[in-house]
């Protein structure tokens, strides 16, 4: 059976690379199409993530000029992550597969033609990933090659040098809909849903226009939420850290009290200051370990939607919830 494929592009403020890269999406299905790998009625969905430019304007325009081209507005910016899920969650019930590709043009859409491929040979997850860094600066090429490593490390299951660019399908995206937790990291929330899976390597390029949306402040915050969403380790961490400093403090006071009896005492400012601030700065960096944590807990138990959306090209009188 010939597969519907909804390529989801999440855009933020894209007015400037959407009008460059929305005619190649449109090429790759209908190229797609044309050698009967997906069907003629294929579309592609773009998802405007809250853009205060001309991006929506830009997307209606585009669904009005080819059938070919759908779109969905979310309410507000939500991010990154919330605005490919609500196009995944979207998609699911309308197609058989799909491909989420971010909106810039760095991804090589060519990429396609292996992830579907390989969904016809059996996988039901395909991650596009990226063969090598050589466009990347030295400092960015080390962040974040550090930060798969770090993810990992921290028990976070994550494919190495994939970002979004994968093909899901709706078998498999209807049960990552029963993952419901607020804090989303996809990356390492996909490769628990399971199922047959590959990776497709691809070469990524320059930004086709535009500047990038996401600086290094935007991607330390996403490795953050990415490990304590999806894992206790830093917990485990700062409670093995507790033993050996409980340790360290046990043993000094054995010390201090034989150096006390011995007579050997010697008032000292600097080694208690030290003390101090060492045990303080423990304290503090697990404190704040902690409280990340409990605030995850507080988002997610309050329960509120993951997004919402405020308009569709093909029905702009209902707004879903999620």
């Amino acid at each position: 059976m010939t597969p519907r494929l909804i390529i989801v592009v999440p855009c933020y403020n894209e007015q400037e690379v959407l009008p460059i890269t929305a005619p190649m999406f449109l090429e790759k299905l209908k190229s797609l199409a044309a050698a009967g790998q997906i069907t003629e009625d294929s579309r592609v969905m773009f998802v405007n993530d809250g853009s205060r430019d001309d991006t929506w304007n830009i997307i209606t325009r585009l669904s009005e000029e080819d059938e070919h081209y759908i779109g969905i507005a979310q309410s507000r910016n939500r991010g990154h992550q919330n605005a490919v899920l609500a196009g995944l969650m979207t998609a699911k019930d309308m197609c058989d597969i799909t491909i989420s590709i971010d909106c810039d043009g760095q991804d090589d859409i060519n990429a396609m033609d292996g992830m579907v491929a390989a969904y016809h040979e059996g996988c039901e997850i395909v991650y596009g990933v990226r063969s090598r860094r050589d466009t990347d600066t030295f400092f960015k090429r080390f962040t974040a090659e550090s930060f798969y490593k770090l993810m990992n490390a921290m028990g976070a299951e994550v494919v190495y040098n994939h970002a979004d660019y994968r093909l899901i399908s709706s078998r498999a995206l209807r049960e990552l809909a029963k993952f419901r937790e607020v804090n989303i990291f996809l990356r390492g929330m996909v490769p628990l849903v399971g199922f047959k899976s590959t990776s497709v390597y691809y070469e990524r390029s320059e930004r086709a226009a535009g500047k990038s949306h996401y600086p290094l402040k935007k991607m330390l915050a996403l490795a953050f939420d990415g490990i304590t969403s999806l894992s206790i380790k830093p917990i485990k961490i700062i409670f093995m850290l507790g033993l050996i400093v409980a340790l360290i403090s046990f043993v000094g006071i054995i010390w201090a009290v034989v150096e006390a009896i011995l007579g050997n005492t010697v008032g000292g400012w600097a080694s208690t200051t030290c003390i101090i601030c060492f045990l303080s700065g423990v304290q503090l960096i697990s404190i704040g370990v902690i409280g990340e944590y409990i605030g995850k807990i507080y988002m997610e138990v309050k329960q509120r939607p993951r997004y919402i959306i405020s308009e569709k090209t093909w029905d702009n009188d209902k707004s879903d919830k999620k």
